[in-house]
Formats: structure tokens, sequence, C-alpha cells
């Protein structure tokens, strides 16, 4: 059995990622950053670089012969856990994970168009995403648009961080291809986000060059969603915990009737459930980093229980931290809002929660003798 305990190392990463982001993260520069023009992108380029360049962090998926780090799911957990416990406005999720794993299904020992991608995604110099809807589930159908001699041709909507991302991953009849955002042919147009720290926009092409990855875009859709999914947990814990901490902080300041607010039972029965569904979250979140770390043959179901649990906890708990701040959430300055909307806009991506239960009793009723 494995141990989902945190490892020695696995902790001093968090601490190494914690300490960036304390220092180049703060609520403050997140909520600036949120509503910086247009042109500025939406990604912290700057706190990019210091995770990828000086940290190395874009490439833990990545095997060593293809540039990477050769880590686990279990160490890119710990780093998005610190990512959701500071709502970084960082493409960690859907480039060094999501379009990671999708190119590492198409990719091979030898030279290719993916492995030069997935080196280029390792070093952070390269920002990727797979041009599916951030709504789609692992295994659910997915919109693709045309492909006419080399070049593609359509619309894609909901496509998260398309608008800072040097390389689209697009499917096409049955195909996945590569297309630069930069080049002619290709229009990024920003849609309406709840998150803006991880906006969404709507791609279009019109005849843009596109290069090949593999015939099979299925295989390595599924792959990276797989990933996606069982990942994103671990983001929702980081964000459920800061919500509970902060919280649980400011019952204790918080004064009424010469009291402090959390001494009132009312309040200690909520943040004891609240503690309860976030220790809940942990284990479940542990679990299926450690079944995709490990290649496990539940590696399916471990993703399709965490999520089918943690997005209405981690929903739960930018709730209670908004209502027992007494609505003060609801003013901009205060981060909890942040933490309301991330929670929010996670808890429909790669498949609601009722989605990834019915995959969830699909998955056990083939495994039933």
């Amino acid at each position: 059995m494995s141990d989902l305990l945190y490892s020695e190392e696995e902790e001093a990463l968090r601490s190494a990622v914690r300490g960036l982001l304390a220092d180049r993260c703060d609520a403050a520069t997140v909520l600036a950053r949120a509503e910086a023009p247009a042109a500025d992108g939406p990604h912290d380029r700057e706190l990019w670089k210091a995770l990828t360049d000086g940290m190395g962090l874009a490439g833990l998926l990545v095997p060593e012969g293809l540039g990477g780090q050769g880590a686990t799911h279990r160490e890119a957990a710990v780093v998005l856990e610190e990512l959701g416990r500071a709502v970084a406005p960082v493409p960690y999720l859907t480039s060094a994970v999501v379009a990671t794993e999708t190119l590492l299904a198409c990719a091979g020992s030898e030279a290719g168009e993916a492995s030069e991608l997935l080196a280029a995604l390792a070093a952070g110099r390269t920002v990727g995403a797979l041009a599916v809807g951030l709504a789609v589930a692992p295994g659910a159908p997915f919109p693709g648009v045309r492909h006419e001699a080399g070049a593609l041709h359509g619309e894609l909507t909901g496509i998260a961080d398309a608008a800072g991302a040097d390389v689209l991953l697009v499917p096409a009849d049955g195909g996945l291809f590569a297309v630069h955002t930069a080049q002619d042919g290709v229009t990024v147009t920003a849609q309406t986000s709840l998150d803006l720290t991880r906006p969404l926009a709507t791609v279009t092409f019109d005849a843009a060059a596109a290069r090949e990855l593999t015939r099979d875009a299925d295989a390595a859709v599924r792959r990276g969603l797989r990933a996606g999914a069982a990942l994103l947990t671990s983001e929702q814990l980081g964000v459920a915990e800061w919500c509970l901490t902060e919280t649980v902080r400011y019952t204790k300041e918080r004064h009424q009737f010469n009291r402090p607010v959390g001494s009132f039972q009312a309040l200690k029965h909520r943040l004891a459930q609240l503690w309860l569904e976030v220790v809940n979250t942990r284990a479940a979140a542990r679990n299926a980093a450690d079944a995709f770390a490990t290649d496990s043959a539940d590696a399916d179901v471990a993703a399709a229980l965490a999520q089918a649990y943690a997005g209405s906890v981690t929903v739960h708990a930018a709730e209670e931290a908004l209502q027992l701040h007494g609505g003060i959430g609801m003013t901009w300055e205060h981060p909890v809002h942040l933490y309301l909307k991330r929670a929010k806009a996670d808890s429909i991506a790669y498949g609601t929660a009722g989605r990834h239960r019915e995959a969830l009793a699909g998955l056990v009723d083939l495994q039933a003798p």
C-alpha cells in the first residue's frame, strides 16, 4: 500500500514554493494582475519565470530524456496545492500538467514535434494549452475543427489560458495538431470569465498552419484531461485550506460581546465540519496524485472519486470564508472573492462532480466480479 503522507522532499518543495509565492504573489499582486489591461496578458510572467527558470517546476512531469525533471505527479500535486493557496495567475495546470500530459501521449523516445514541444514546455520558455473546453470531462466527447491541406479552420470556445499560450494543441478530424498562436490565421478572443486568474478564450482558426502530432487525438486528449482532473484536486485543496486557515484566524481576532466570535458554539461547529471536509479532500487529492505517480490500475477511479468530492467542498469552504468574514468578501479589496471565483470555476473544470460520480459508478461496475 502506498504511503500518502508527504515525504521530506515533498515538504521541502512545498516550503520553497510557498516562500517564493509569499514574496511574489500576495493578494494585492494577484488582484492587480486581474485588473491589469488585456495588453499586459492574463499571467504573471515574472512569477512564471521564477517558477520555471528558477525552480524548474514546469518540467516536473517530463522525463529527463526529454528535457524535464523526471519527477512524479506527487511533486506536481504539491506545487498545485501551493499555487491554489495563492490563487496564482500562472498557467501551471494547463501547461505543465494538461498540455504536457497530452504531449507525452504523442511523444516517443525519438526526436519529433511532440518531443521538441515537451522540451520547450519543460524549460518554461513556451506556454502550451490544450484547445478543449475547460468544462470537458475525461472521456467525454469534445469538439474539434476542420483540417484541410495542412491548415485548420473553425472555432473553439472556453479554452483556459489560451490568451497567454504560445502554442495550442488542437484536435481536428481525429488528429491532434500543434498551432503557434502568434502566426497568421489564429485569433484568440477573451471571453467573460468568472475566474480572472484563469481566463477563458475563444480561438478562431482561418487557414492556420498546423503540424500533426498524432492521428489518435482521443487518446492524447483523454490522457491530458485525466491528469488535469486528478491534479486539479490538489489545487482545490490549496484553495480550501487557505479559506479554512484565514477564517479560523479571523474568527479568533474578531470580537463581539467582548468575546472572539470563534468562541461561539455555532461557529465552532461550522468550522469543525469544514475542517473535516478539508481533511477528506486532502486524502482524496493525495490518493489521486499517488495513483497517477505509480501508474495504478485504479488511477481513473481515484481521479473520479477525488473530483466527485472536492468541487463541492472547495466551494463550501470559500462560501463559509465569505460568510464568516461577515460578508466582507463582497468588497473588492479583500482576497476572499478571488478564492470563491476560483472555487466556483474549478467546480466545473474537467467535468462537474455529477459527471465524475457517473463515471465512478461505471468504473465500479466494470471492476465488479
